[in-house]
């Protein structure tokens, strides 16, 4: 079983089981295909077997695990398909989003795109997908519409596992923040058309290029474990 940090006690115990593993599947330290058994996870998080059984249902339910039947539960794959489904419909909202900004007159702070350049200069894993979602949460906060973010938030930690087990395996594209440059400047020029259509083509192209990168990978373990066999 990998390292994961024991938890303390505390009212939203279950929420805290789920999202200890959720880091852990999104990160890679659980991979596709782990056993996950209750006594196991609740021994090495400090817990009771409850909040686990508890949180182990959610995180079916949401498709980070799946029960294989006398194996019992394990980590779900990482499907190509669905990470283009899921896709399909963020690149909607981020398009939506940019035109709301830009048709109220928002401003993106140029620092978030600033920080996205340097995360991506510095190659940490977490950083780079932090940085991400930051410049896509000031589009979202821009917009005007808390839907958007809500709407674009229940497929997110999906997307950050597929961001992760790519950027593990092949690294960062440089052109990523290029693109969220343009987006940025269409916003805060007020061209609600461009915003628009920048913001929907760049969730599209990112959506095609995580897709077609897990299909490359008959193993969709060997993304998980930063293409080591």
């Amino acid at each position: 079983m990998p390292v994961i940090t024991r938890i303390e006690t505390s009212p939203d115990l279950v929420e805290q089981v789920r999202t200890r593993l959720l880091d852990a599947i999104c990160d890679g330290s659980l991979e596709a295909g782990a056993r996950l058994t209750q006594e196991e996870l609740a021994e090495t998080l400090n817990v009771s077997r409850q909040p686990v059984l508890q949180a182990l249902r959610i995180l079916k339910h949401d498709g980070f695990v799946m029960d294989t039947g006398r194996r019992g539960l394990v980590v779900a794959p990482l499907e190509a398909a669905m990470i283009g489904r899921i896709y399909e419909v963020r690149s909607v909202l981020d398009g939506l989003a940019a035109r709301l900004a830009a048709e109220r007159g928002a401003a993106i702070d140029i620092a978030v795109v600033e920080a996205g350049r340097k995360a991506a200069r510095g190659g940490q894993l977490a950083a780079m997908i932090d940085a991400d979602m930051a410049f896509h949460q000031a589009i979202y906060d821009a917009s005007g519409n808390p839907l958007i973010f809500e709407s674009a938030g229940r497929h997110w930690q999906h997307i950050r596992r597929a961001m992760g087990a790519v950027l593990r395996s092949l690294g960062s594209r440089a052109v990523v923040w290029d693109e969220h440059a343009a987006i940025m400047k269409a916003i805060n020029a007020g061209d609600a058309a461009r915003a628009e259509h920048l913001a929907r083509g760049h969730g599209e192209q990112a959506g095609r290029n995580l897709a077609a990168k897990l299909e490359q990978h008959t193993s969709p373990t060997k993304l998980q474990s930063g293409g080591k066999k």
